[in-house]
């Protein structure tokens, strides 16, 4: 079809494969939305639930570690989990973006969207 056109073809596909690509990145974003992973602290006692994107979505702390004498205890556990959870957030967030982009043939290590 574009035979007589030279290295205007391939810019053509190259083309096609970036709209393929914005498609599919806007679908992961959407689909991080909806995926949920769970942080915790203190052996379970506290948990953090967030989207695959950071956004913390619930929180579920065990009623045994309400001591008014140990708040600062209680605080940090709230705040590790949280970051445990963001933490996984992250990884996941990195793990569904390497599915996405094998097969383009990036180097290594290179993180997509830039």
């Amino acid at each position: 079809m574009m035979k007589g056109l030279g290295g205007l073809g391939d810019m053509a596909k190259m083309m096609k494969a970036a709209q393929d690509m914005q498609t599919k990145m806007a679908e992961m974003q959407e689909q991080l939305e909806s995926l949920t992973v769970t942080g915790e602290s203190g052996a379970g006692l506290v948990k953090a639930t967030a989207t695959a994107k950071g956004v913390l979505t619930g929180l579920d702390i065990d009623p045994s570690i309400f001591n008014p004498d140990e708040k600062e205890v209680v605080e940090d556990l709230i705040l590790a989990a949280i970051k445990d959870a963001q933490a996984k957030a992250a990884e996941r967030s990195q793990q569904e973006m390497q599915k996405l982009t094998e097969g383009l043939g990036l180097p290594p290590g290179m993180n997509l969207p830039f």
